[in-house]
């Protein structure tokens, strides 16, 4: 049914009016870092640690919190702000008043629509004594001069004015409500996943004009050419979660049965390693409730992947053979503890989600720790192997180790992290 006349200009002018900028705040000084608690701080950097604000906010081999950092989308390139209190580049002017308007309403000092690439949309959630504390840690970063890199944005997502109206439509401001049905643990990873977490930023499937499908929240999603997938009843992950193995996952970025963290979860992972173990475990807690119990049907697959996966025959073929000398001297070899060996592929989530792009940026870039640091680690094979012996590779595992239809997006995604790479 068409909307009525009235309707559609009333819809116009709420547009409209919230594409105005509003009032700016008073810029003042940032309060030294001697006028705030310690322990105010240390809240803070937990708070942020969860909310993974240094990975978004800081370039590949930039200064901490100085912004930045480029993150492709449909609509061009957004390059993060410089977060630390200088006061000619940074946010050194932001009083705690004009940072807590930039977490709940999207509005920067001057009073400009911020794009919801930064993502307070999730963020209106928090709480007053969580906004001060973060605001606690943040003004007593060490100040940066660094300025900040326009956005490069085609027409008409250059405007800002737009953001407004894309906000009238789709930005739903207003603070956590816990669910009294609940007991404390899940409220609390409810209040920091669908916050701070802002985990179905990543993992929920968004329209045209990239916001969230509320219908379809945690059914998947895409993230700096990464598929997120469903965390919800519809999670492809061959063995069910269970609140352990997703505390255990969060907090290392492994778990036996489940793949390795890897792509835009990897840093996640690594801030979530040192939040408060019992923030980790709600969020766990929560996550397991909102996938619900597997069915029989699930248990029943499952069994048959476990069983699988201590099985060595093999299709041959050519995506065999591929597989034979690049991969089957760690995949089956199991990853027990010292065998040095990696996940079967039978349990892996990246050979049974919609889209072939996780496992070719696996098989091509690899899984590597960050710099310094311990952990498993997997060679990229993108100068091994030519593209017909990926394209080989990608069906076979799809079809030996996901038991699935073949993808038909292979050609596209493998062009495309080819040309990444260039």
């Amino acid at each position: 049914m068409p909307m009525p006349r009235f309707a559609v200009i009333a819809s116009v002018a709420v547009a409209v009016c919230a594409a105005c900028t509003a009032q700016p705040v008073a810029p003042d000084a940032v309060p030294a870092r001697a006028s705030f608690d310690p322990a105010l701080i240390a809240k803070g950097a937990q708070l942020a640690t969860i909310g993974n604000c240094q990975a978004c906010h800081t370039a590949e081999d930039g200064r901490s919190f100085a912004g930045g950092r480029a993150l492709e989308s449909p609509y061009g390139t957004f390059y993060t702000s410089n977060i630390t209190p200088d006061p000619d580049t940074g946010i050194g002017r932001w009083s705690e008043q004009a940072f807590a308007r930039a977490l709940r309403e999207g509005l920067d000092r001057e009073g400009n629509h911020l794009y919801p690439a930064f993502p307070y949309e999730y963020y209106t959630r928090l709480t007053d004594e969580d906004i001060h504390a973060l605001y606690a840690y943040i003004a007593t970063r060490e100040p940066v001069r660094a300025q900040n890199r326009p956005h490069e944005l085609r027409a008409p997502f250059n405007s800002r004015a737009l953001v407004g109206a894309w906000k009238a439509l789709y930005f739903e401001r207003g603070a956590f409500r816990p669910d009294p049905a609940r007991d404390a643990q899940w409220n609390r990873g409810a209040y920091l996943v669908n916050g701070l977490g802002h985990c179905s930023a990543c993992h929920s499937p968004r329209n045209s004009l990239g916001a969230e499908k509320k219908d379809q929240l945690f059914s998947g999603g895409v993230a700096e050419g990464w598929h997120g997938p469903a965390l919800n009843a519809r999670s492809p992950a061959p063995m069910p979660w269970t609140a352990d193995e997703l505390f255990k996952y969060l907090r290392t970025g492994l778990d036996d049965v489940h793949s390795i963290a890897a792509g835009p979860m990897e840093p996640v992972v690594r801030n979530l390693a040192r939040a408060p173990e019992e923030d980790v475990r709600a969020m766990a807690a929560y996550l397991a409730a909102l996938a619900g119990p597997p069915s029989a049907e699930r248990r029943k697959r499952a069994d048959a992947a476990l069983a699988q996966a201590k099985t060595a025959s093999r299709a041959n073929g050519r995506g065999a053979e591929v597989y034979a000398g690049a991969c089957a001297a760690c995949h089956d070899r199991g990853r027990e503890a010292g065998s040095g060996g990696a996940l079967p592929l039978e349990l892996g989530t990246a050979m049974t989600i919609p889209t072939s792009s996780n496992l070719l940026r696996i098989v091509l870039e690899g899984i590597a720790p960050p710099e310094g640091e311990r952990g498993r680690a997997m060679p990229g094979f993108a100068d091994a192997l030519t593209d017909a012996q990926v394209r080989d590779l990608a069906a076979y595992i799809r079809g030996e180790f996901g038991r699935a239809a073949a993808w038909t997006d292979v050609d596209e995604e493998l062009k495309k992290i080819r040309e990444e790479r260039k």
